[in-house]
């Protein structure tokens, strides 16, 4: 085979397995370029080394353009069924009942950071811990943080329920299971965020929470609906990821998103989920229109069987640090930064205090 030519086999012998319609073509082309060479050769006519080169970068060009429209193809706006407006606005009517209800993300009223040793807890400005006024007695007991494992010391006189049951030494944390408590209209927990160990407080009685019926949004638009290839990562993978504590932590990243806007290719890195791929994004809609810390989104894993699935950024949602102060919320990481405007899902919360 003339050498000339032997980069069109070179490119066929490495070529991704998804641009198998290619080999025809590339086939043909080789064909056709060694016919005229021997045709030129028999007629004696000297070849004109420079018009084949020229000839020889055209046909790179077309290859390249090639494979590049078969790898994309796949992508872009995915398909809606005919129901797709309702099936949006049933995902917004149960965003609202998610984030407002008893203890949803609108009626968090609290993150106490507890300190080795006792902490007092109540309503009253002398305690350590202040829950809000006119809820509680003003000294209701005392946690006490002890070698990791938090015990809560309730004051005589004072109800304070587990399951239904008064308690009145009760251990709240061990390191197992969630154990809640409450009172009233208040229900609290402990939480940990690496070496911080809180309080999380919820306060039923919300009037702004009752009202809540949802945040400014973009017009739902089919076109924020994108097929994307999932490209898994190597296991054991894990990325930075930075919470608004200033803490860092490695998060597991099962895999890459690739999908196209406006005929441009982006990824975004996705994290660890029970049944779903968990995505922090920020875009360019983050400097004046949605929250400036970023949005979130979930993503379903491929079928069995595809390395396809649907982005619907029309689902792209606030996290709570958005619309309460006592949360930890996690950001973007510096990959998942778009240079677009995402023009689709929740806007920035209005009279809602974030941070």
């Amino acid at each position: 085979m003339n050498n000339r030519f032997s980069f069109i086999w070179g490119f066929e012998k490495h070529r991704d397995t998804s641009t198998s319609f290619v080999s025809p073509l590339l086939i043909a082309l080789n064909m056709t370029l060694n016919v005229t060479m021997s045709k030129t050769k028999r007629s004696g006519v000297k070849s004109n080394g420079s018009r084949f080169k020229v000839l020889q970068s055209l046909l790179i060009l077309i290859i390249a353009v090639l494979v590049t429209s078969c790898n994309s193809e796949e992508l872009g706006q995915a398909p809606t069924p005919e129901d797709y407006q309702e099936q949006v606005a049933e995902w917004k009517q149960d965003r609202v009942e998610s984030i407002s209800e008893p203890t949803g993300w609108l009626r968090l009223a609290g993150m106490f950071r507890l300190e080795e040793g006792e902490n007092s807890f109540g309503s009253s400005s002398e305690v350590d811990i202040q829950f809000p006024e006119g809820t509680i007695d003003d000294r209701a007991g005392t946690f006490v943080l002890e070698n990791g494992i938090v015990t809560m010391r309730v004051e005589e006189g004072v109800e304070i329920t587990h399951e239904g049951e008064p308690v009145t030494e009760f251990i709240l944390f061990d390191g197992g299971d969630e154990k809640r408590v409450e009172h009233g209209n208040l229900e609290w927990f402990v939480i940990l965020r690496e070496d911080i160990t809180a309080i999380r407080l919820f306060n039923k009685e919300n009037e702004k929470a009752d009202a809540f019926t949802g945040f400014p949004a973009y017009p739902v638009d089919p076109k924020w609906v994108r097929t994307a290839r999932y490209i898994p990562n190597p296991e054991g993978t894990t990325i930075p990821i930075i919470n608004v504590l200033g803490q860092q932590v490695e998060t597991v990243s099962p895999g890459v998103l690739e999908f196209t806007l406006d005929g441009k290719s982006y990824t975004l890195d996705g994290l660890v989920n029970s049944t779903r791929l968990f995505i922090i994004l920020g875009d360019e809609t983050n400097k004046e229109e949605t929250y400036q810390a970023g949005r979130y989104i979930y993503v379903d894993y491929p079928e069995e069987g595809s390395e396809y699935t649907t982005i619907d950024f029309n689902k792209v949602y606030n996290p709570p640090c958005a619309y309460n102060v006592y949360t930890t919320c996690q950001l973007p990481p510096q990959q998942n930064r778009l240079d677009v405007a995402v023009t689709a899902g929740e806007k920035r919360p209005i009279d809602w205090q974030g941070l």
